[in-house]
């Protein structure tokens, strides 16, 4: 004590690191959505037909698969030592690789008058899709570890996180892709066409085949871009944090490091009660084609006298400009307020819109396509989104922070198995969330040949939001809301003694930042404000 403080610079990213890596999370984030949005959602059941049950057998095993596949993954990314660092080499060279794979997943029983089984279509689903999730968790480990391994400077860390969401949410405009199809089917229609009445080939079938043609052309264009974006994190990103010389852990080690670190163990099961919060992003798109369009997007402009278009365009701003707001304001939020007022914020609070939503639509009578059902369920639906954004980021703040904690109380940073954890709960919430979808889509017979059926009627005129009584609707609107509501107000439980103040993390933060400087704690000046 006495000594005389000395400003040490905190090494951190320059604004082009910075840019290159939201291009990076931006490019990630569409073939995620490709997949999420895309595969899951829509193809594999209203183009492939695979019964609702078996998507929801093949998500839930993938989900198990995940439990060991990111720890394991994370452990190889602590235990990598390049002169890249340890997070870049997998951000250069496995993004193609995924965008190989990704436009596998839907190269699956293209020619069904060739007599392609249920049984191999099946088969193919899932083993694609398994498989691309494994090479999706070698890149999303690296590219939210890399965060803490940019910058050493607390604020820049929450910046470059917040941004990181906002830009992984930018992302989620490859959610759109379940709309593009209808437009590229006439490009393949007169192919397809003239195969009918050959060798049995019906209507249906070439209905059918032109729609896969469509989804594949679709996927290859989004692909390959969103490869080329996801390309440039692993090109210009640095790693300024140092790492462990020799990390030996293996992944039993890590698990324990997981669950014996206690603030890292109650985000995560927080994380895990709040899983149902991935139904809005899974069930956005097919409410939208369905409640919305009656499955027929391509002929949007002529619904409604063209106003349809614009009801559209305001549930689609409230689902995601409320998002991108909250992840903008979230990193201002932390300097002023506590991390846990402000995540168990954003769960208590955010539970309400969730749950009004679905009291909107009992209001409504089911019938939501009326201005004032528009405004009051877009209202509700971007003040749950809001809350989805603002948590999202708290989520990444705070494991940045448990790796700090880690680092100061053990003397190693676990970047890999922490953010393995953020990984895992990524998918495992996706995979919650859409054994939930597939467990209410059976309940309702939203699935299979009842879904083919429902599609025929729809194009002869019927409405889907007052078909069979209107329950796929009640059911789809269900989806978005209670269990969501639900798992938010669970989610705040674990995190009401949260084991780490802000107060001990800038202590911890300030002393393993003395000691890579080669001082004591006591010697170092706080940083500047607005440090870049």
């Amino acid at each position: 004590m006495g000594k005389t403080a000395t400003k040490i610079s905190r090494n951190t990213y320059t604004k082009g690191e910075l840019f290159g890596y939201l291009v990076g999370m931006f490019g990630q984030n569409i073939i995620y959505q490709v997949i999420a949005a895309g595969l899951v959602s829509v193809y594999l059941g209203t183009v492939l037909y695979i019964p609702a049950g078996a998507v929801g057998v093949i998500i839930f095993a993938a989900r198990i698969w995940d439990a060991i596949n990111d720890p394991m993954m994370g452990t190889i990314v602590d235990r990598t030592h390049t002169k890249w660092g340890k997070c870049r080499p997998y951000l250069i060279f496995f993004p193609v690789i995924i965008g190989i794979f990704t436009i596998l997943c839907f190269v699956n029983g293209i020619y069904t008058n060739e007599g392609a089984s249920k049984v191999l279509i099946v088969a193919w689903a899932a083993a694609s899709y398994i498989i691309w999730g494994m090479l999706f968790t070698v890149c999303d480990i690296p590219l939210w570890g890399i965060t803490s391994l940019m910058t050493e400077d607390q604020d820049d860390r929450a910046k470059i996180i917040g941004l990181a969401r906002m830009a992984a949410g930018i992302g989620g405009i490859g959610t759109v892709i379940a709309f593009v199809p209808g437009f590229l089917k006439k490009m393949f229609e007169g192919k397809y066409n003239a195969m009918v009445g050959v060798d049995g080939y019906t209507q249906q079938m070439a209905n059918n085949d032109t729609s896969k043609m469509a989804w594949i052309a679709t996927v290859v264009i989004v692909t390959v871009f969103a490869t080329i974006c996801f390309e440039i994190a692993g090109l210009v990103t640095r790693e300024r944090v140092p790492g462990d010389a020799e990390d030996k852990r293996g992944i039993i080690d890590n698990f324990k490091i997981m669950w014996n670190c206690k603030p890292f163990r109650q985000i995560l099961i927080s994380g895990v009660l709040r899983s149902p919060l991935q139904l809005l992003m899974l069930m956005a798109m097919p409410l939208m084609l369905y409640y919305y369009t009656d499955n027929a997007f391509e002929n949007i402009g002529n619904l409604d006298g063209g106003k349809r278009i614009f009801k559209i365009a305001l549930i689609g701003i409230a689902v995601f400009v409320p998002q991108f707001a909250a992840m903008a304001i979230t990193p201002n939020l932390v300097k002023k307020y506590e991390n846990k007022k402000i995540y168990n914020f954003f769960s208590i609070v955010g539970a309400i819109p969730y749950a009004l939503i679905f009291v909107a639509y009992i209001v409504f009578k089911g019938n939501l396509l009326g201005w004032a059902a528009v405004v009051v369920t877009a209202v509700c639906i971007g003040l749950a989104a809001a809350s989805m954004g603002g948590i999202n980021v708290m989520q990444s703040i705070m494991i940045a922070d448990c790796v700090d904690y880690e680092e100061y109380h053990k003397g190693y940073r676990p970047d890999g198995v922490f953010f393995s954890g953020q990984s895992f709960l990524t998918k495992l919430s996706g995979g919650i969330a859409a054994v939930i979808q597939a467990v209410v889509y059976a309940v309702v017979k939203f699935s299979d040949a009842n879904l083919d059926n429902i599609n025929y009627r729809l194009k002869q005129g019927e409405h889907f939001y007052n078909m069979d009584g209107g329950k796929y609707a009640l059911a789809m609107f269900l989806l978005i809301s209670i269990p969501i509501a639900v798992g938010m107000l669970l989610s705040a439980l674990p995190m009401k003694s949260y084991d780490m103040t802000d107060a001990d993390h800038k202590m911890m933060l300030d002393a393993l930042v003395a000691k890579r400087a080669g001082k004591t704690a006591d010697e170092i000046e706080a940083p500047a404000e607005g440090n870049d």
